[in-house]
């Protein structure tokens, strides 16, 4: 008396890899050039408290570039 046994391969799902966020391409005092000078001249004429859409522009356009803002 034989016996067959069939051997169950087992399933693999592949998960997607989650790849780490490119490190940025520049030194962060050279990304985002428009912002930054739309940013500094609102701080200089109008003082920090006045320019917060200008500040917050500028660091979405840094955290665009890779930067930990």
């Amino acid at each position: 008396m034989s016996i067959e046994v069939n051997a169950v391969q087992p399933t693999t799902t592949s998960t997607p890899v989650v790849e780490a966020a490119a490190a940025p391409k520049k030194k962060i005092c050279c990304a985002c050039p428009e912002t930054k000078k739309i940013r500094d001249e609102c701080i200089l004429q109008n003082g920090e408290d006045k320019c917060f859409q200008f500040i917050e522009a500028h660091k979405v356009c840094l955290r665009a570039e890779g930067f930990d803002i």
